[in-house]
């Protein structure tokens, strides 16, 4: 399932999926691969991304 409410809020605070990777000591296709839904990322990723982008886990990674 893709990861749209991610790439909304990256989108929102004008990061690219670079700086968002680099932020979480990731790689940029780690970042595609979440917000394509193609990868499922660890806990202690889930939260990294949230620091990052400002936002809860319960913003980004539940589903409605």
């Amino acid at each position: 399932m893709k990861n749209l409410k991610m790439k909304a809020a990256r989108a929102a605070k004008d990061m690219s999926q670079e700086q968002l990777a680099d932020a979480c000591g990731v790689s940029r296709q780690t970042i595609s691969a979440i917000e394509k839904g193609d990868y499922n990322p660890t806990v202690n990723l889930c939260i990294a991304i949230c620091k990052a982008l400002g936002k809860t886990l319960n913003d980004l990674f539940w589903e409605d």
